[in-house]
């Protein structure tokens, strides 16, 4: 079975800045893709984070619209974090679930997810 067959959020790509914090450190980097569960950034020295504190992911939309995740970090290579949601504000659920439709063109998808991760422990 393929990493694609066993996700159950649908990844939407990006190519966005990004800012990455964590306690009272801030950095850019580039978002790969984003999804109901989690996102993919790239463009960020991992030694520079701890693995085991939370991490705020904000993703700038437009000058209106803002996704803020809190993330753990969930797997990590040289070039790439893998971040894993641990909450969002209803506003960035919003924003996200809409990035979805419009990427998708099934608003269908969008609110399946949406269930999941409302179902999810």
């Amino acid at each position: 079975m393929s990493d694609q067959d066993r996700r159950r959020f649908t990844r939407i790509p990006f190519d966005l800045d990004t800012q990455v914090s964590q306690g009272g450190n801030q950095w850019r980097a580039e978002l790969q893709d984003i999804s109901l569960n989690g996102a993919l950034v790239a463009g960020l020295d991992t030694a520079k984070l701890n693995a085991q504190s939370p991490i705020q992911l904000t993703v700038t939309l437009s000058d209106q619209a803002v996704i803020t995740m809190q993330t753990t970090l969930a797997h990590h290579s040289d070039s790439e974090l893998g971040l894993a949601c641990q909450s969002m504000d209803l506003n960035s659920v919003q924003h996200l679930r809409r990035l979805i439709e419009l990427n998708l063109g099934d608003p269908a998808v969008a609110e399946r997810e949406l269930r999941e991760l409302l179902g999810a422990e």
